[in-house]
């Protein structure tokens, strides 16, 4: 009986780099996949995960009309404002934050290719970070991982054919104060909150990447290929 090989993630770690341009290496890889997909070259496919450490900026998904009013307020305080593709409502992305875009074809990994499933799996890779923390995060109603009513992480995903774009942001030692010019997620009356301000000590980017790593690996059932890292 043959044993099932583990899918092989390549992972990037692109550092400091702004929204815009991670955007775009996300969508590279996204048409990479799609390009095997269409000539059902399945075996060919490369699943990647993106670490990046964004500069500020506040980014709306694809209910994004009530937002509108709001770009020139939100750019006066020196943050970009983009629009993109992926699921949800306002949040904000910046230094201190750790971000992480997996660009996977889902028939890789679930033998349905379900939605749902990969969500719940981000929801507990990061609920596995916070673990590795000694922080007990949770799933609640509401989009996101928290800790009791404070946000902890924000989860925003689109899909094409079965394939991924867009992921995770788990708040390290950001400034929370940029959330407080928006009601992120669109979620009112919930604060936001990040390791270091639960751990009461700096928990850096850095620091974090090797818990989270170690967290997608173990509940994506995954190995790794690292490049720029």
């Amino acid at each position: 009986m043959s044993v099932r090989q583990l899918p092989v993630v390549i992972v990037h770690n692109l550092g400091k780099m702004c929204y815009k341009k991670a955007l775009k290496v996300q969508k590279d890889a996204c048409n990479n996949i799609l390009k095997y997909i269409a000539s059902k070259d399945f075996e060919s496919i490369e699943n990647y995960l993106f670490l990046v450490e964004h500069e500020p900026v506040y980014t709306v998904g694809i209910r994004n009309k009530q937002y509108f009013k709001d770009e020139d307020k939100l750019k006066k305080l020196g943050a970009d404002f983009v629009v993109t593709d992926r699921g949800g409502l306002i949040t904000f992305h910046g230094p201190g934050q750790l971000v992480s875009y997996p660009v996977l074809y889902l028939g890789h990994f679930d033998a349905k290719k379900s939605i749902k499933w990969y969500v719940r799996q981000l929801e507990n890779t990061l609920i596995d970070t916070c673990k590795s923390f000694n922080v007990n995060a949770t799933t609640t109603s509401d989009v996101g991982v928290w800790i009791d009513d404070r946000k902890i992480a924000a989860i925003g995903i689109h899909g094409s054919r079965y394939v991924t774009t867009h992921g995770i942001a788990l708040n390290c030692n950001v400034d929370l104060s940029w959330f407080s010019h928006i009601v992120p997620c669109g979620i009112e009356g919930k604060e936001t909150t990040s390791l270091s301000k639960e751990l009461q000590r700096d928990v850096t980017v850095a620091e974090t990447i090797p818990h989270f790593l170690q967290s997608f690996q173990k509940i994506f059932a995954c190995s790794y290929q690292y490049k720029d890292v």
